[in-house]
């Protein structure tokens, strides 16, 4: 029998909503009346629209990613127990360091970032932000990164069953309202290990790419605390002035597209699709994927 059932997992989602939404709520009061932080009511709805919109973007992609891992699975002469601990152990290592690199190069490809960069179009970091994802997961290939850990010989459902726990774990960490959290930090993903992430002040662009855990940020040093004397600022260089949710999930990739079809030849086109966000044929070189799409002095 398997110590985590993905099947069952499923049915946990309306469940994970419900108290998503009560986090949410709360954040929402205290913000308002507790804290006076004030609420962009707008953009939360905007982040809504998008998650609805993913949703129905999943529930499409998913047939044929699911295909796909159903094949790979088929093809390996490798087999993992689900009735083992350590074997789910070693799946949620593997997970991580997957996730890891996933979510590095999202940010440091721009055909990957022009689905991530959704993710990061928020000014305030709030609950409802955390569902404000991409919509073109399938085009842009992000599940590619998970094909190792099914080639290794892990069910295809057990592997999603780990990445949807390591994601709903990620929900809470959106979130101005919990502080530093002592010996944790640095060890797990936290709320101030994230906000670090959502930020855009130059000390705190493409940290903190870790799931649940922080390990291989710091042994590839990517790792950054919350700094005290340093506010998170949130939000893109070219902001999208909009809260219409289709406006949202398309923006980066309208940009990157017009990038890439005034490059002159595919192979500049190519590389502007490879090279960081922002980039542009012609355009002095830049110091890194952060600055090129991040000014230093962005202002949430």
């Amino acid at each position: 029998m398997a110590l985590i059932n993905p099947e069952s997992l499923q049915h946990t989602a309306p469940l994970f909503a419900v108290v998503a939404a009560g986090a949410a709520l709360l954040e929402f009061l205290l913000r308002r009346f507790v804290t006076r932080q004030g609420y962009d009511s707008h953009a939360a709805l905007a982040s809504l629209g998008v998650a609805a919109g993913q949703i129905v973007s999943n529930g499409l992609s998913g047939l044929a990613i699911g295909a796909l891992f159903g094949a790979v699975y088929a093809l390996t002469p490798l087999r993992l127990p689900v009735d083992a601990w350590w074997s789910w152990a070693l799946l949620f290592v593997a997970v991580e360091f997957l996730y890891y690199w996933q979510h590095r190069l999202s940010h440091e490809v721009y055909w990957l970032w022009a689905t991530h960069s959704v993710h990061h179009t928020p000014e305030e970091l709030t609950f409802p932000a955390a569902s404000r994802l991409g919509w073109t997961g399938l085009i842009s290939g992000l599940w590619v990164f998970f094909v190792p850990a099914v080639a290794l010989g892990w069910r295809p459902e057990a592997v999603a069953a780990v990445l949807a726990l390591n994601l709903r774990f990620q929900y809470f960490l959106h979130t101005e309202l919990v502080g530093r959290l002592g010996p944790l930090e640095g060890v797990l993903n936290t709320p101030s290990a994230h906000r670090v992430h959502h930020a855009s002040n130059p000390i705190y662009i493409d940290r903190n790419f870790g799931g649940v855990l922080l390990i291989f940020d710091r042994l590839f040093g990517t790792y950054q605390a919350e700094r005290r004397d340093e506010a998170c600022r949130y939000g893109l260089t070219e902001a999208v002035k909009s809260h219409n949710p289709f406006v949202i999930a398309t923006a980066e990739w309208v940009r990157l597209l017009k990038a890439m079809t005034r490059a002159g030849s595919p192979g500049r086109a190519l590389r502007i699709a490879a090279g960081y966000p922002g980039r542009r044929p012609n355009a002095r070189p830049a110091p890194g994927p952060s600055e090129a799409r991040y000014p230093p002095n962005r202002a949430a």
